[in-house]
């Protein structure tokens, strides 16, 4: 009897198992609609309403490599935008089966992009169904247009066949300069719900070359709370990666040291750099010290000046200290006047002195744009590339060096 029960259970086991694997809920190509980018927009005609647009994966005219070594697909666009009004973004996007005859597939979306409006009315209202439905990935980059989402994903892209893939690979290739940030959904939702931390986003603006119109990466976006406030160019956003310890690469330009000519630049590239937001009080009032290490090499010159001597070579170093510690100036400033801690002070300031954040966090708002803060700055060069002489005819020694 013991045996038969065994062996019963050993069948409903393996009928269960049987039963539950396998793509129980795939889904066929044919009947989805893959997104790869999503804009929100204010409504056109009533400023209540939000108006989304979903860049759709045009399956049958999307290029690919054949066996011939061409390329394959259509003669047509490989995308298709889709634009609806409704009064929250699940609707929209629900209502999307009245313009398209596939349900929206978002799993492989690039991209969210907002428009200027919508950000500074507050994200709160749009955001909310991205994090909530799990299809859409927290990894998706988050974005802000200059003027209308909608016409973001409408631009021209020349090595892309995707706007939206197009604008997803200019982010993500940012550490050539470090120039603009790249924040993702998980990214914006950890500032949005911090007390003090303010988000930011990437800043993208369409602009016209030619007959063309091309989106263009032209900084980072600063958010008070859920709302817009103000934007940091692309000086003052390498100022703030400074602080956030996460330059990777990028070049600093200076002027040759004890040249004559003030034309005459330098051009130092960035190889590796450390930030570090060390909170301190001094004599019972909170200061920031922001301390910086970065190393690099020389990449051009235009001058005549030999970079090996010593003090020539110093004197590199030192330009290129002050050059960063002005970036980072830039970016207080800019951040001060806004009234948004988008450095995380007040997070760092909390982990040092917990039981007096209690008391500083209510008051951080009042605290911030008065905030004193210091910012050192070490600069040191490594090489000077695969010649030590200048590049520069007749040239024969310190003598002629400028």
């Amino acid at each position: 009897m013991k045996k038969r029960l065994k062996i019963l259970y050993l069948w409903l086991i393996l009928s269960i198992i049987i039963v539950t694997v396998g793509c129980w809920d795939r889904r066929e190509l044919d009947t989805i609609a893959i997104v790869t980018g999503m804009g929100i927009d204010t409504g056109e005609v009533d400023p209540e309403q939000i108006q989304v647009t979903a860049q759709i994966v045009k399956a049958a005219e999307f290029q690919g490599p054949t066996t011939t070594g061409g390329s394959g697909g259509g003669q047509g666009k490989p995308y298709l935008n889709v634009t609806n009004t409704a009064e929250t973004v699940f609707d929209a996007i629900r209502e999307f089966t009245h313009i398209v005859n596939r349900k929206l597939y978002f799993p492989h979306n690039q991209i969210l992009i907002f428009g200027e409006q919508a950000a500074k009315n507050g994200l709160r209202r749009y955001i909310d169904f991205f994090l909530r439905d799990p299809e859409p990935r927290l990894i998706t980059w988050v974005a802000v247009a200059k003027g209308k989402a909608g016409d973001v994903l409408e631009t021209k892209a020349e090595l892309e066949q995707l706007p939206s893939l197009n604008i997803s690979q200019l982010i993500e290739a940012r550490a050539a300069t470090s120039e603009v940030s790249a924040v993702n959904l998980r990214d914006f939702m950890e500032r949005l719900m911090s007390r003090t931390t303010a988000p930011i986003a990437t800043l993208v603006e369409v602009k016209e070359h030619g007959e063309q119109k091309i989106a263009e990466l032209v900084g980072t976006a600063v958010f008070k709370k859920d709302k817009m406030v103000g934007t940091l160019d692309k000086k003052e956003t390498r100022g703030l990666l400074w602080v956030l310890n996460k330059i990777e690469s990028g070049i600093i330009i200076v002027t040759c040291p004890e040249c004559k000519d003030e034309t005459d630049k330098t051009s130092l590239e960035i190889i590796r750099a450390k930030g570090k937001i060390v909170p301190e009080l001094k004599n019972g009032q909170l200061e920031i010290t922001v301390k910086i290490k970065e190393e690099g090499n020389l990449g051009c010159k235009m001058c005549k000046q030999d970079v090996t001597n010593p003090s020539h070579w110093s004197a590199l170093e030192k330009e290129k200290a002050q050059v960063i510690q002005q970036e980072v100036r830039a970016a207080l400033k800019k951040a001060q006047n806004l009234n948004a801690d988008i450095f995380g002070f007040g997070e760092a300031v909390h982990k040092k002195y917990p039981s007096l954040w209690k008391e500083w966090e209510g008051e951080w708002d009042k605290i911030f744009p008065k905030l004193k803060v210091n910012v050192w700055v070490e600069a040191k060069l490594q090489s000077t590339g695969m010649i030590t002489m200048p590049a520069s005819p007749g040239w024969v020694g310190n003598e002629d060096a400028t």
